[in-house]
Formats: structure tokens, sequence, C-alpha cells
């Protein structure tokens, strides 16, 4: 069975700690990792915990040309969310990175704790890094690095702004677990519920309309959003292999 993306992050991420590694590198399949990428990464995290500081998380800035681009990163705002742009050759203190291309200090694991597998795979990222910013750790986005990453399927454009898709399958879990933590996780920033909250009608219209499978889009959706609102959470249990 599919455990989800969590569940596999976390024994890999245990495997490395029982072997004696100090670092780990997230990376999904759809990411180019240069080797010029991965000593950046681990050079950077070296030298800030060198420093004294407690560092959990860095990570690049990811460019997906489909989208316009490189990726600003990400702080939370006391309303919504503020993007940092992607400049200069100082470590900038981020509130979320991608998961993949991120480089994990494994002596913060114990502290920060496993990602979690309920959710299985939306947000998982985000939900780690709010709790490794409230365990005192950072999580340091490194503008002079940018990694190939390709987000998604195909993207929509609509009315000049470009969105990234996904099958129903996966809207599913970005509908659930998004309204799981913005109603049952208080520790979540208030920004970062704004901000889902106001995006969350635009892409149910959006994903139907430009999906080419409206029916099933809005199936999974709903279901996503019934079983996010009574915290139903873990893999998806589907019959019959649909």
């Amino acid at each position: 069975m599919n455990r989800g993306i969590a569940a596999a992050q976390n024994e890999g991420v245990d495997a490395l700690i029982s072997r004696g590694f100090d670092y780990g590198l997230l990376l999904d399949q759809d990411s180019e990792a240069s080797k010029d990428l991965v000593v950046g990464l681990v050079g950077a995290m070296h030298e800030l915990r060198k420093e004294g500081r407690r560092v959990a998380l860095v990570g690049p800035a990811y460019d997906d040309p489909r989208l316009g681009g490189v990726t600003p990163f990400v702080r939370f705002g006391a309303l919504g969310l503020t993007r940092v742009p992607i400049v200069g050759s100082e470590p900038l203190e981020v509130d979320f990175l991608i998961s993949s291309g991120s480089c994990i200090a494994l002596s913060e694991w114990h502290v920060v704790g496993p990602m979690d597998e309920s959710l299985f795979i939306d947000f998982v990222d985000v939900e780690w890094c709010v709790r490794a910013k409230r365990a005192g750790c950072s999580v340091i986005g490194l503008p002079w690095l940018t990694m190939q990453h390709s987000l998604g399927d195909e993207p929509a454009l609509v009315l000049g702004r470009t969105f990234a898709m996904h099958s129903a399958f996966r809207h599913y879990f970005l509908f659930r677990n998004a309204i799981a933590l913005i109603f049952y996780r208080r520790y979540m920033p208030l920004g970062w519920k704004i901000s889902e909250l106001g995006k969350l009608p635009v892409r149910a219209v959006i994903y139907p309309l430009f999906s080419g499978q409206p029916v099933e889009q809005i199936r999974m959706i709903v279901r996503g959003v019934v079983h996010g609102m009574i915290n139903k959470l873990g893999p998806l249990r589907q019959k019959h292999g649909k």
C-alpha cells in the first residue's frame, strides 16, 4: 500500500540517522539536482551551524519555467503571505521551503519530530517547517542556489495568472489537508490560514474548468472538503481500484 510521501521521507531520514550521517537531502522525481547544488546546500548548512545557529533546514529557490520562472521564498505575515525576492548572496530567514531540494540537519530531527504521515502528501513540508520554527530552529532560503523543479502537471493560464495543476486524486489531499490544518491545528500560523482560505474557492473553480475532467475533479474536491472538515486523514481508501 502507498503510505505517502511523508512516510517515505521518514524512512529515508531514519536510515540516514542510523548510519551516522549529519545531513539529509530530500528530492522529488521531477527535480534536477546538480553536484554544485548539493555541495552548496551542505556547505551552507555546515557554515550556518558552525556559527552556532540552530538551522533545521536550508533550501534553494526553485525554477519552473512553466510557472513564470524562479519562485520567491515565503514568510507568514499577520494576515497572509509575504513574498521574499530571490536576490543577494546572504542566507534568508524564511518560514517555508518545499521539501524537494531541501537539506535537513539530522541532529534537529528528534527535536522537530518526523513528517506528519497522516497528511500523506500535500502540505507535509509546510507543517514540518512550522514545527521546526516552533522548536526554535531556523528555516533558511539560499537565494544564490536554484533548482529546476516541475510543480505538478501542465499548468493552466487564467486571466494572465498561471495555476499549477494536478490530478483529481492529488487535489483531494490539497483540499482535505488545507482544511484540516486550518481548523484542527492551532499552531499553524494565522497568516497561512487566511491565505489558504482565500485560495481554496479559486482553486475549486479553476481545477474542474481547466483539468479536462470536471466531474472527477468536483467529486474529489468535495470529498476532500468533507474529510477535512471532520479531520479524516491518512491514505485515501478507494473502492474498486479507483
